[in-house]
């Protein structure tokens, strides 16, 4: 398995780590009842995300946050893979991803200001990097 394939899995492996960091409290607070419901907004009077606490509402968000970040940078690996341009460079970017996402959970939940949104800023130059990394070297043979 190619480096940017292994942070790839690693990355999904982090987003069951965060959704079991996030599920836990999150049914723990807000109890079988609303959590098993089919959730209808006039049951519930306001979504689930704003009835737990500040730290599984910030759980909640990093989730959220890491599924937007992951369609990318599975994209930018598959672009990597599929067009054979996969270096150390876009190694290292890959790594850097992961990294920068492990990170960003404890950033979020701690609320480091300006670090959360530093870190994220890793993680998102990392994965465009990778992909005009992969266009270059397409371009250039």
């Amino acid at each position: 398995m190619t480096p940017e394939l292994t942070a790839l899995a690693l990355a999904g492996l982090l987003q069951v780590v965060q959704y079991v960091l996030m599920s836990v409290p999150a049914n723990l607070e807000l109890g079988p009842g609303k959590t098993t419901s089919p959730r209808d907004p006039e049951r519930l009077e306001k979504p689930l995300i704003e009835q737990v606490s500040t730290g599984t509402g910030r759980l909640f968000r990093a989730l959220d946050n890491h599924f937007e970040g992951l369609i990318l940078f599975t994209l930018a690996v598959v672009v990597v893979e599929l067009s054979e341009t996969g270096t150390r460079f876009t190694a290292l970017c890959a790594w850097s991803y992961l990294a920068a996402r492990v990170l960003y959970v404890p950033a979020y939940y701690f609320g480091w200001r300006p670090w959360r949104s530093l870190i994220w800023l890793v993680g998102f130059f990392a994965t465009t990097l990778m992909l005009l990394s992969a266009i270059t070297l397409e371009l250039a043979l």
